[in-house]
């Protein structure tokens, strides 16, 4: 009986423990791939995305450095508004290149390079700290100002090496000062023209604004015309005049038809035309400049800025700023130069405050016009050069802009008068009821 019960239970009991044995080793193999698995995806994308963030944000980063590094080479080596002759029809050569400085608003630190001796530069010229110009004027000392103004104080400085340049001080009070200080640095950085006055260098040290130019050691056309009693200058003979008209025609021409796109100087006046040694004419201050329209009669929708005087009346009255803005505030300095009045003088008899208005009507009468020459001169010009200079004048000074010449007609009709004494242009009525010049026929 004992045999038999245990023989029984032997086989019924063993299948279930091999069985249970099975069940157990399922159960403990197949959760241990599942839950790698679980962990280890996350990790790897996570680790994919990192790397990939990595190589976007050094490649973003490696861009902008090379385009910073273009950027400064490319001011570095001088890049200078593209010039090209236009013709008397004011024409465009379709084959020019242009440089478009309608935007242009320079970060004065941002293209600072080191030249072989150590010092920053910019495009055209240096960099200088505040200190090395506060040396160079004695401490800004007022026995060394050469102007003041509403932009700031202009003094005469002699740096370490010898150079002596004219230092302008701007203004900060507002953000005028700002935008003249960064409009001059910028074109006077690219223009280039031995009529127009020399950008040296700048200082942008903390919150200074500090221009420097060279130096004209026969100050502005103003102190010559119209001397004060603290400043008397000598007095400029007739030939000296007839230069200083041509080398101002010359840089107007260069900013309005040599240079593309267009620059209007918006500020032409006696004061903003200085005189080197030898009393040749240099054009300044370009703080009011604009990129003009490169479109034929292009206009400028501006707010109205300049000198009393000066102002063109369509600009005055609309805003709408052209290349013939420019032609009337010249018009009105070949009149200064010519009759040694100022635009504006309170202190003359009603009808002759205004030097347009009383010259205009007198400027096509030969009569009228030796009578009103400027007495300092005594005598000592041509007469029929005068009548000329009256007839450019009369020209530029219309009230219609449209009848107003190009530069470049100017300089043409200037440039006889200058080399020869003796007359080569006439005065001829237009079919438009206008003054013009007529060349002669060579």
């Amino acid at each position: 009986m004992e045999t038999n019960s245990i023989v029984s239970t032997t086989p019924s009991t063993q299948p279930p423990l091999e069985s249970d044995h099975i069940h157990h080793n399922h159960h403990n193999q197949d959760p241990q791939p599942n839950s790698s698995l679980l962990i280890s995806v996350p990790i790897i994308v996570s680790i994919a995305l990192v790397l990939l963030f990595g190589l976007l944000l050094f490649v973003t980063l490696r861009r902008f450095k090379y385009l910073r590094s273009k950027d400064c080479t490319d001011e570095a080596s001088g890049i200078i508004l593209t010039s090209t002759i236009v013709s008397f029809n004011n024409k465009r050569n379709s084959n020019a290149s242009q440089f478009d400085l309608s935007n242009a608003s320079p970060d004065v630190r941002s293209c600072m390079h080191r030249s072989n001796s150590g010092r920053a530069r910019f495009p055209g010229g240096q960099v200088f700290t505040y200190r090395e110009l506060e040396i160079a004027t004695d401490g800004f000392n007022r026995c060394n100002v050469l102007g003041n103004g509403g932009f700031g104080v202009v003094y005469k400085g002699v740096h370490s090496d010898g150079t002596v340049s004219a230092i302008k001080v701007l203004n900060r009070e507002g953000k005028q000062g700002e935008r003249e200080f960064r409009a001059e640095v910028d074109l006077l950085s690219r223009l280039r023209s031995s009529y127009l006055v020399e950008l040296l260098g700048y200082c942008a040290d903390q919150q200074h604004r500090i221009l420097v130019f060279e130096f004209m050691p026969n100050g502005s056309l103003q102190h010559h015309l119209h001397p004060t009693l603290s400043n008397r200058s000598r007095v400029l003979d007739w030939t000296t005049r007839l230069r200083i008209a041509l080398d101002c025609a010359r840089a107007l021409e260069f900013l309005h038809e040599r240079t593309s796109p267009v620059v209007i100087h918006r500020d032409f006046k006696c004061n903003n035309i200085l005189l080197d040694h030898k009393c040749r004419a240099k054009v300044s201050d370009f703080g009011m400049a604009k990129i003009g329209s490169d479109k034929i009669n292009g206009q400028v929708l501006t707010r109205v800025l300049g000198t009393s005087g000066y102002v063109a009346p369509e600009y005055a009255s609309t805003g709408k700023l052209t290349t013939k803005s420019d032609v009337y505030s010249y018009g009105v300095v070949l009149l200064e130069l010519l009759t040694g009045r100022s635009p504006v003088d309170s202190t003359r008899p009603p009808g002759e405050q205004s030097l347009v208005s009383w010259a205009l009507p007198r400027l096509t009468n030969r009569e009228k016009v030796m009578e009103m020459v400027d007495p300092a001169l005594q005598g000592q010009y041509s007469k029929k050069d005068l009548v000329q200079i009256a007839a450019i004048a009369a020209m530029c000074v219309q009230s219609e802009a449209d009848y107003r010449p190009l530069m470049t007609d100017v300089v043409q009709s200037l440039i006889p008068l200058v080399k020869n004494p003796s007359p080569t242009c006439s005065i001829s009525p237009s079919k438009s009821q206008h003054l013009s010049i007529t060349m002669p026929v060579s």
